[in-house]
This record gives structure tokens, C-alpha cells and sequence, in this order.
């Protein structure tokens, strides 16, 4: 069936409800509500929830706003939650003691700081074990819910509070991790990048074949966050655009270790048009501090022509049978 969001919106019911305590122009809200929505209505779903932003502002005893099974746990084992859970499902199937006819999906919420950093132990061994389960991260580029301290995922140069742009250094000095290529280094059946919004029918569709696809699967949405980027709360679906039309945050999914490429811009936009909304990057256009902006280009222009060669190189056998 094609996508169509009202009609999806009309027959499904939302298992990730209103009540939240997620800040306004946050994406990760909209994340999980995507995300469980492409759940079938009869399947029950257990997640799991590494501690962040999306836990500790969504579980607050006694309420949630979550419909479906839920586990609170810390950073580092949310998978390896998530995990046990599925290898006990399957047991007592074996035994008996579940109905065959019971069907149950494994979703992990993890920030990049769970994800990226502390979790990545418990991660790669959930995938490489083959687990039937989803991960799911929630990347905001940094540690947002504990005071706005970089992560492996913050970009080069933000400005956060244990990298602060000032006269010393001017930002985060590393360059970003490609977590979504670690995990395609695992090779999953199915890996893919998404954005929160502006496109609900690239992450629906993702979630879908994500939550669908059997074995270990890998989801990595880029997911804004207005109080540690520095936004106006208004500009969410603007700053999802931009890092998608500057090739900041390209969209793509690796099926079977086939990359494909689900939006090309048709006039790629220069970086600094992503980078200006945003506080944690206002050093960057101060005079002589152009050179900034000109390595974050570099970098952006190289990964984006190695996702292109990469594409282009595990089709090439298909292209040419055919």
C-alpha cells in the first residue's frame, strides 16, 4: 500500500501518546512516535529505553507515554536489555508457554550518548549475535539531558559545554563518528539513516522495514535539539531540511549491504546555510574564523562522495546483470 499520512494517522493508533515532558522544537518525540507507529495494530511491542532525554522525560512514575511494554534501563546495556527480552520471548515460545500466534517486536530508544558512546559495547554485540530486535538512536550530538557535553557524535567545532569555543579552542576539535557506518560494518540486513521530520514518509517507511526485516536491524535519526543547538523552537522542520539539502545528513538505507541513496538535492546547498540558525556554530562566522567553515565543507563534500562510491559500487553487479 503507498504511504499516505492521514490515512495512517486514521487507522493507527499512536502507542508513543501526548503528556511528554520533551522540550518544544525537539525531535526525539516525534521520533517515537514515527517509529511505533509502523508497528502492524495487532503486533505488541516491548522497548527498552536507554537513560536520556526521551526516558527521563517521557517515564516519570507513575506516568508514561508509552502503550506498549517498557523497560527503563541505564546507558550502556539498553541493547543487551533488549536483547535478553527477545531471547527469553523466543524460549518460552519453544516451551510452550506463549501462544504461537503471538506476535512481538524488540525496539531500543537510545540518544547518541547511549548509542554512539556508552552503549556501543552492548550495541555491536546485540547485532553481531543477530538478535531479532530493532535499535533505534536518537541522535541530538550530544550528552543533551545531562548538561549539553560533546558526544562522539557532536559535529566538528559545536560549541558545548566540555568543548567551548573560545580563544583556546574553537569547539569540539574531533570529527563527528559515522555510527551508521559501524553498524553497516556489522553487516545487518538492514541499515538506514533518517530525519525526525520533514519527511515523515522516509522514516515511517524505514521504521517499517526496520521493525519487519528479520534479525538485527539499525536505525540512526538525526534528531534536532533546540536548547543545545541553539535554534529557534519554530525552525525544526527547517533545520531537518537543511541537513538533508547541504548533504550534512543524507538519506540512505543499506539492505542486504546494498546502499541506496533516497534523496539526491537537485542544487546542493553550501553548509553554511545548516550551520548559521544554530548558536553552538555563531564562532564559526566571526572574521578570520572563516577556515571553519571551509574544513566542515571539505568534510561533508568527502563523505557525501563516498556514500555516492558506495553506492555506485555494491550495485554494480546488479546493474550490470540486468
Amino acid at each position: 500500500m503507498a504511504y499516505n499520512l492521514k490515512e495512517i494517522i486514521a487507522t493507527k493508533p499512536s502507542r508513543f501518546t501526548a503528556g511528554h515532558r520533551m522540550c518544544a522544537g525537539c525531535g526525539a518525540p516525534i521520533v517515537g512516535r514515527t517509529v511505533l507507529r509502523a508497528l502492524k495494530n495487532d503486533d505488541h511491542a516491548v522497548v527498552s529505553c536507554a537513560t536520556g532525554c526521551m526516558e527521563v522525560s517521557t517515564f516519570i512514575y507513575p506516568y508514561t507515554s508509552w502503550t506498549d511494554s517498557f523497560i527503563h534501563t541505564a546507558f550502556e546495556c539498553a541493547a543487551a536489555n533488549t536483547a535478553g527480552v527477545e531471547a527469553a520471548y523466543k524460549s518460552l515460545k519453544k516451551q510452550g508457554k506463549l501462544p504461537q500466534d503471538q506476535h512481538t517486536k524488540f525496539i531500543t530508544f537510545g540518544g547518541d550518548g547511549g548509542t554512539y558512546d556508552i552503549g556501543l559495547q552492548s550495541l555491536s554485540g546485540a547485532m553481531e549475535r543477530g538478535h531479532d530486535m530493532v535499535y533505534v538512536c536518537y541522535d541530538n550530538g550530544a550528552y543533551m539531558n545531562t548538561g549539553i557535553q560533546r558526544s562522539s557524535a557532536t559535529p566538528r567545532f559545536a560549541d558545548t559545554t566540555t568543548s567551548p569555543a573560545g580563544n583556546v579552542i574553537p569547539g569540539k576539535m574531533q570529527s563527528r563518528k559515522d555510527l551508521t557506518q559501524v553498524m553497516a560494518g556489522h553487516h545487518l540486513p538492514y541499515v538506514a539513516q533518517s530525519i525526525a521530520i520533514n519527511n515523515f514518509k522516509d522514516l515511517y517507511e524505514k521504521s517499517e522495514k526496520a521493525i519487519y526485516t528479520e534479525g538485527p536491524t539499525f536505525l540512526n535519526v538525526f534528531t534536532p535539539c533546540p536548547r543545545g543547538w541553539g535554534y529557534p523552537t519554530d525552525m525544526l522542520m527547517e533545520i531537518n531540511k537543511l541537513a538533508v539539502e547541504t548533504c550534512y545528513w543524507p538519506l540512505y538505507e543499506i539492505i542486504d549491504g546494498k546502499y541506496h541513496i533516497n534523496y539526491t538535492p537537485a542544487n546542493k546547498k553550501p553548509i553554511e546555510e545548516f550551520l548559521k540558525p544554530q548558536r553552538r556554530f555563531k564562532h564559526m562566522f566571526k572574521p578570520g574564523n572563516e577556515w571553519m567553515i571551509e574544513e566542515f565543507q571539505k568534510e561533508v563534500d568527502r563523505r557525501w562522495q563516498e556514500l555516492l562510491d558506495l553506492e555506485e559500487i555494491t550495485n554494480r553487479d546488479t546493474t550490470e546483470n540486468n
